[in-house]
C-alpha cells in the first residue's frame, strides 16, 4: 500500500488530533508530524513523565503549535470518554483520534504460550480500542474529518506458532475498529461516510534507538516510525470513503 500521502497540502491546518499511547517512539514521531501540519495535537499516555517529555519534544519542534497532554487510563471506559468531551469542549471539536497504544509479548512456541500474555495484551491491545472508538465514535461523526487510525500487524492474519496471544489480540482490534466504520457507512447513506476507520497494517516497527541497540540487524521489512507518521497524516488526505473500514498496507502483504 502506498495510498496514503504527505499532509502538506494543508488539510491537517487547524485539525484537532487527539493521540492515544503518544508516549513510546511512533507516539512520538505522530505528534512531531501532526505538529508540523499544522494541528492541534491532544495527547494522552499512561506514563506521565514520558508523556511531557514527547509534548514538550512536539511543541520545541514547531514553535507555536499547540500540543497539549493528559494521562489517561484508556481501560477505564469512563476515563475516556471524560477525555473526549473534555478535547471536544475546549476545542470545539475533534477531527481524528490515533491509536498507538502497543505492545508485545510471546514465545519460541506454540506449547509455551502464555495466558498471562493474553491476559496483559487483551487489556493492551484490545480494551484499549474498544474504550477509545466508544468515547470517540460520536465525536468524530460530528467532524466532516472525522477519522480513527488504528495501527495494527500484518501478523494478525498470519500469526505465528509463538504469537498466538498477540496475533489474536490484533485480529480482535481490528475487528472492533471495521465495526466502527461498518457505524460510519451506515450514518453517511447514500452520500457515503463523512468519517473513517482506517487501520495501517506494519509488520513491525523501528527506530532509531533499536537501530543504535542493534546496528547489525537488517530490520527488513519493518516500518520505521517517522514514516508511520507520514501515513499516518495522510489519512486525511484521502476521502472517507476511501479509507473507511480499509487496512492500508505499510509492508508488503503476506
Amino acid at each position: 500500500m502506498n495510498g496514503t500521502g504527505s499532509a502538506d497540502s494543508g488539510v491537517l491546518e487547524g485539525a484537532v488530533i487527539a493521540v492515544a499511547g503518544a508516549a513510546g517512539p511512533a507516539g512520538r514521531a505522530t505528534l512531531l508530524r501532526l505538529a508540523e501540519a499544522g494541528a492541534t495535537v491532544v495527547a494522552s499516555d499512561a506514563n506521565p513523565e514520558r508523556l511531557v517529555e514527547a509534548v514538550d519534544a512536539a511543541r520545541y519542534a514547531h514553535g507555536g503549535a499547540t500540543v497539549t497532554g493528559d494521562t489517561v487510563d484508556l481501560l477505564d471506559p469512563g476515563a475516556a470518554r471524560e477525555w473526549a468531551v473534555k478535547t471536544e469542549k475546549e476545542f470545539g471539536r475533534v477531527d481524528g483520534l490515533v491509536h498507538l497504544v502497543g505492545g508485545w509479548r510471546g514465545g519460541a512456541n506454540f506449547a509455551d504460550t502464555s495466558l498471562a500474555d493474553w491476559d496483559y495484551l487483551e487489556k493492551l491491545l484490545i480494551r484499549t480500542v474498544q474504550s477509545t472508538s466508544l468515547a470517540f465514535h460520536e465525536v468524530l461523526q460530528r467532524s466532516d474529518l472525522g477519522r480513527y487510525v488504528l495501527v495494527s500487524a500484518s501478523g494478525a492474519g498470519s500469526p505465528t506458532a509463538g504469537n498466538a496471544a498477540y496475533a489474536a489480540s490484533k485480529a480482535a482490534a481490528e475487528a472492533w475498529t471495521l465495526a466502527l466504520a461498518d457505524s460510519f457507512r451506515k450514518a453517511g447513506g447514500d452520500a457515503g461516510p463523512t468519517s473513517a476507520a482506517a487501520i495501517l497494517v506494519v509488520k513491525a516497527l523501528v527506530h532509531d534507538a533499536m537501530r543504535a541497540e542493534r546496528p547489525n540487524a537488517k530490520f527488513a521489512g519493518f516500518t520505521d516510525v517517522t514514516e508511520l507518521a507520514e501515513a499516518i497524516a495522510g489519512v486525511w488526505d484521502m476521502p472517507a470513503g476511501e479509507v473507511n473500514g480499509k487496512r492500508l498496507w505499510l509492508t508488503p502483504q503476506p
